[in-house]
């Protein structure tokens, strides 16, 4: 998988975002935007020459829509797309403007800044910055990608199979499933879906700095949004301002390198999880690690072989019980809901374990889906890295995934199916990042998150040439505005002052 930001940092944090407080009133703003009206092709000033028009989008923000092509390469021929912005304007001295992306691919900018703009961005640089929030195109109001209606993406995502795992009738069967569902994709979303990959996302923000009319570009990105970061510093490196890369990926990798480490940090993530269970409350675990270890593997292939139905008329099985593990892994507030999950199931009920499947998958209890993250998650992570399709190959790489989540990972005779079956692959392959000629920035990176692993913003801090490692000692995925003084003081330090520390600050 990508690396993916945790939905609502699962359901603990959820908690937190719905009940963030409301942004202050603000100033007087300009509701049309000024563009710098720097030089680019002839092809691309309408794009970058644009004026947008804010108007008033509740919480006291205000919202706008921005063109871009669909193509980059060739502007002048290319269908535009619309990209969606929310702003909550700077309440204080203005800087500039702060553009905030928080991961996926796939997941809501304009939601985070819109609904959550305290868990976006602390108070100061909300003070100091009009914090902009944008879904990238293919995501969510942003010409978006299409594929299923909710009944259909309920059967795609928790339909379980009717052959047996690995059996050549299970092949057929799974890869018919991925034919449909990408040949949906097409036909819903059109031509539009060759280009949702993120180096054009990287060329769209650089086009929507100029048109809100910054000069350098200041950006926060978390997860996957330190993709489009790491990318854009590295291709536009003399237009860089304050960059912020919280929970970054190491650009020397491949899609199967990155799978196979966060492989291995869930798996190291969930003996943390069983290691502290037996000092909580209600802890369904006894014995050593280990032990509960080999009790969560039998549990996969019990699930395998027996399902367990839910009323609503769906599925508990292993794929579904692998999304709901990994979804609580993201953060250790979550952890009691793994001890509720894993007790439930003994009792053969399976309310936390949709719950939690749930709020990954971005599903409501009603059964509709809030927004299209998964959808824009497969067609993203499809265009940005090759897929493997030489059988030997992929046998070997189960196999080195099971070596290293063996409680995780089950053996596959399959790759990445879906992408296999994509209707466009890779067009570009990831660049390895220097960002020659940048501006400071900063990558935190926190030794025990399971979804960016510590070392790979080690490495990224020694590819690009300017950046400054700030690490966060503790468990759970990214580091900034989560309470923690010594990260939270040193990345608003930065923003505000453009100070960056003599040496990492090694945080706790």
């Amino acid at each position: 998988m990508l690396v993916r930001f945790a939905r609502l940092s699962v359901l603990a944090v959820g908690i937190l975002l719905v009940s963030g407080c409301t942004a202050p009133l603000f100033p007087k703003v300009e509701r049309s935007s000024t563009p710098t009206g720097e030089s680019v092709s002839a092809a691309e000033v309408p794009y970058y020459h644009q004026i947008l028009t804010w108007k008033n989008c509740g919480k006291s923000q205000q919202c706008a829509t921005a063109t871009v092509p669909m193509d980059w390469d060739h502007p002048s021929r290319a269908t535009d797309i619309a990209l969606a912005l929310t702003r909550a304007s700077a309440t204080g001295t203005r800087l500039g403007s702060l553009f905030v992306n928080p991961g996926g691919p796939g997941a809501s900018g304009y939601d985070l800044v819109h609904d959550d703009l305290d868990y976006a961005a602390s108070k100061t640089l909300q003070k100091s910055y009009d914090v902009i929030g944008w879904d990238p195109r293919g995501v969510g109001r942003s010409s978006p990608v299409t594929c299923y209606r909710a009944k259909r993406l309920d059967e795609f995502i928790y339909g379980v199979a009717t052959n047996p795992v690995n059996s050549p009738a299970w092949v057929t069967e799974v890869t018919e499933q991925s034919k449909n569902f990408a040949a949906s994709c097409l036909k819903n979303t059109g031509p539009a879906l060759e280009f949702v990959d993120t180096q054009s996302t990287v060329h769209d923000l650089d086009m929507l700095r100029a048109v809100v009319g910054d000069t350098k570009l200041n950006y926060l990105g978390y997860s996957y949004g330190s993709d489009i970061g790491m990318y854009y510093i590295d291709r536009f490196a003399k237009k860089v301002g304050h960059v912020v890369l919280d929970g970054s990926t190491d650009s020397t990798l491949s899609i199967f390198d990155i799978s196979l480490t966060q492989s291995t940090g869930f798996e190291e993530a969930l003996k943390a999880y069983l290691a502290d269970c037996p000092s909580t409350k209600n802890c369904p675990f006894s014995g050593s690690v280990d032990d509960s270890l080999a009790k969560i593997s039998a549990l996969y292939d019990r699930l395998t072989a027996t399902p367990i139905d839910a009323p609503d008329g769906r599925t508990l099985d292993q794929n579904l019980l692998d999304t709901a593990i990994n979804s609580a892994l993201y953060d250790q507030s979550s952890w009691p809901y793994l001890s509720d999950m894993f007790s439930e199931i003994r009792k053969g009920t399976t309310n936390t374990a949709f719950q939690l499947a749930d709020s990954y998958n971005g599903r409501s209890p009603d059964g509709t889906y809030k927004d299209n993250s998964l959808e824009a998650f497969i067609a993203i992570g499809c265009l940005d890295y090759p897929t493997v399709t030489d059988p030997a190959v992929i046998a070997n790489e189960s196999a080195q995934l099971v070596q290293a989540a063996p409680t995780l990972t089950r053996p596959s005779v399959i790759g990445d199916v879906t992408c296999e079956n994509w209707p466009f692959h890779n067009r570009v392959a990831p660049p390895v990042v220097t960002g020659a000629g940048a501006a400071p920035i900063l990558i935190l990176s926190s030794t025990g998150d399971p979804a960016t692993p510590y070392q790979w913003g080690v490495a990224l801090s020694k590819q690009l040439e300017s950046a400054h490692l700030v690490t966060r000692h503790g468990e759970g995925h990214t580091a900034y505005n989560r309470g923690i003084p010594c990260i939270d003081n040193t990345v608003d330090r930065y923003f505000v002052s453009g100070s960056v520390p003599k040496k990492d600050p090694d945080c706790t």
